[in-house]
């Protein structure tokens, strides 16, 4: 089959990885991709938001299916444009893709489907927010109901600062802060049937200990040995089966990837949010482990058949993700900068590019690269994630130095 993947991060770096490792695919062709992806795959020009570009590049390669990495061609409706012209699409309509595009729009779906969330108000004025946040009471967290590229969600104790970022925003969702620890799972649906993938953790914090502002993700691990058992079947039961219903009904039904978002609290798993596509960068954890094709899953995805793919096989052991971002990170992203050290396997590309006057691999954005391990444990595969990193000179980078630490050392406990 021939595969067109949409993106240029670390999630499309892993998802390229996965599709060229798939004996199905006889050509893979990433648009625009990024020097990572370009050892795995032709690499093509194109305007990702843009549908018709798109499709065209779609219907030129003569794709057998179009996997789209980033949320903003799915809320810019490319997928259609793709399906209409009759190639199959890994991905969402870019009416099912409001469940991330419109935190209003979400929080509409999960109020009706009964799906166990906090709660929230939607606000266009200071003085809806200020109810708001006096309401619910600190910690404060407000979301930005737009794309905001993982960094529109403030969580705060300073009302201050929660007014002062609701008023950069058109919209805000200000609501409830869930108390636990967090859990991503992700979820592969053709709108009918629905495979749910290992559950991971993110750290969206950017500093150790969870300090600092939010970023896009500073690492993932997976799976997860606090959780309990039944954990992926009372959500799927609870949450996703429901959600799919839901937007069924409204006649805009989700195929692609679904992203559950959750806070494990006193209460059981609430959704925190929902994603439209793999998160970044828990995907580089999740894929690394997962054993089953992935072109052929993703395509039973596109084409309406995953009642009939088999059980996903898994790798044993586990899988550690440690992102290593620029100078200014995330305040004000420092690019240009020479990178050495990152051509080695494990090493996922996310914010790279090739300089013209010579080649040399150099920073192109925040998130820059990831160490990605697996081991037959966490402290073995978080071992060999830090070594990656370790190895990469990059001036002025940063990255957090506890990730999966706390799981390690048995320190999560979700509240009882």
């Amino acid at each position: 089959m021939r595969v067109l993947l949409i993106g240029s991060g670390g999630r499309e770096h892993a998802l390229a990885l996965g599709l060229a490792a798939d004996p199905s695919v006889e050509q893979l062709v990433a648009a625009p991709g990024n020097p990572g992806i370009a050892s795995v795959a032709e690499l093509r020009a194109v305007d990702a938001v843009d549908p018709a570009a798109v499709a065209g590049l779609a219907v030129e390669i003569g794709a057998d299916l179009v996997v789209i990495g980033p949320e903003a061609p799915l809320v810019a409706g490319v997928a259609d444009a793709v399906r209409a012209k009759g190639i199959a699409v890994f991905g969402p309509s870019g009416a099912a893709a409001q469940i991330e595009g419109s935190k209003a729009f979400a929080k509409e779906i999960m109020t009706v489907a009964g799906v166990p969330t906090a709660r929230a108000y939607s606000c266009t004025d200071p003085a809806e927010v200020a109810r708001a946040l006096d309401e619910f009471g600190p910690p404060y967290v407000v979301k930005d109901d737009g794309l905001a590229a993982g960094k529109g969600v403030v969580v705060t104790e300073d009302r201050a600062h929660a007014l002062a970022h609701a008023a950069q925003c058109e919209r805000v969702v200000v609501e409830e802060y869930l108390a636990g620890p967090e859990v991503s799972l992700f979820v592969v649906t053709d709108g009918e049937t629905a495979l749910p993938l290992l559950p991971a953790q993110d750290f969206k914090r950017v500093g150790d200990g969870d300090t600092g502002p939010n970023t896009g993700g500073m690492g993932a691990y997976a799976p997860l040995p606090w959780t309990s058992p039944d954990l992926v079947d009372d959500v799927m039961a609870r949450v996703v089966e429901p959600t799919l219903t839901e937007m069924r009904r409204r006649g805009t039904p989700f195929a692609g990837l679904l992203y559950v978002g959750l806070a494990i609290t006193s209460g059981g798993p609430k959704v925190i949010e929902f994603n439209a596509r793999f998160g970044d960068p828990e995907t580089q954890v999740v894929l690394a482990l997962l054993e089953t094709p992935l072109a052929g899953l993703l395509h039973a995805a596109a084409t309406g058949t995953l009642a009939a793919h088999p059980p996903l096989d898994w790798r044993p052991g586990a899988g550690v993700a440690v992102v290593l971002a620029s100078a200014g990170y995330p305040e004000a992203a420092r690019t240009g900068d020479v990178i050495t050290g990152a051509d080695r396997p494990g090493i996922i590309h996310a914010g790279t590019a090739r300089r013209d006057s010579d080649g040399a691999l150099i920073s192109a954005g925040g998130r820059v690269l990831a160490g990605t391990a697996v081991g037959p444990d966490l402290e073995v595969a978080r071992d060999a994630a830090y070594a990656l990193i370790e190895g990469i000179e990059l001036a002025g980078s940063h990255h957090r130095r506890d990730i999966a630490l706390a799981a390690i050392e048995g320190r999560i406990r979700p509240p009882r």
